[in-house]
Order: structure tokens, then C-alpha cells, then sequence
């Protein structure tokens, strides 16, 4: 575990298997997110949360860890494994934490294709539910 404050909450919320409340605590009201499927950042902290609470339920699964995490300062990278439906999916997440050492900017990168494919259909099928 990292030094890092901001960065021991987030695997703090990670281990929780997405809790909001402890999400809401990290994220900042400004927070950017990059999504790896669409183009455009989504800005401020309710979208963000919609997010990575949808990525929790998609990703979040038993095969899910981090295999390898890079700090320099307030940048962090944590690159991660998992499996869905038999597709292996290989990612990073890419943070900035703020001052307060809530996370500002968080960009998410994945491969292969076929994985990307897969978390954007599943990621799209989790936001439509939590919009009810």
C-alpha cells in the first residue's frame, strides 16, 4: 500500500467493493473523468461518481487486482488486471490528487479491443440502470 494518503483511500475503496460513501470522500467536486470509450471529459464530481461506481460493479470482480503502482508526487498510475467473460482485460487508472488529496483528474485506459469492446458495453448497460 501506497504512502500516499489519497492513494491508501482510494485501495481503501477499492477493498470496500464500492462504497459510495467512501468514494464521495475521495473525489473532488471539480473532478474530471476520461473515459476510455468516450471522447469527451466528463466534468464534476456526480458524473464522475456515476462512473466509477458503474466500473466498481463492472470490473470489480474476484479476478480484479493491481499489479503494478507508480507515484511521483500527486500523479499516481495503477495499472490492473481482471477477466470479464473469459476476455482477459489489462488497464490503468491515471490520477491527480489534489491539495486536499482528493482525486481531481482520472483518466482510464484499457486493452485489448476485444476487452475495451466488452467494458463498454457492460459499463453502458450499468449507467442506463443507475439512471433507472
Amino acid at each position: 500500500m501506497s504512502a500516499h494518503p489519497g492513494l491508501a483511500r482510494w485501495h481503501a475503496y477499492m477493498e470496500s467493493g464500492g462504497d459510495a460513501a467512501l468514494l464521495s470522500a475521495l473525489i473532488a467536486e471539480t473532478c474530471v473523468f476520461h473515459s476510455p470509450v468516450v471522447h469527451t471529459p466528463q466534468a464534476g464530481k456526480p458524473v464522475v461518481m456515476a462512473y466509477l461506481l458503474a466500473a466498481a460493479k463492472v470490473l470489480g470482480n474476484d479476478a480484479f487486482h493491481y499489479v503494478r503502482e507508480v507515484v511521483d508526487g500527486d500523479e499516481v498510475v495503477l495499472e490492473f488486471v481482471t477477466e470479464l467473460d473469459g476476455i482477459s482485460v489489462n488497464g490503468v487508472d491515471i490520477m491527480h490528487f489534489n491539495a486536499d488529496g482528493q482525486i481531481s483528474d482520472f483518466k482510464v485506459m484499457v486493452r485489448p479491443l476485444k476487452a475495451i469492446n466488452a467494458v463498454w458495453q457492460m459499463m453502458g448497460a450499468q449507467l442506463a440502470a443507475a439512471k433507472g
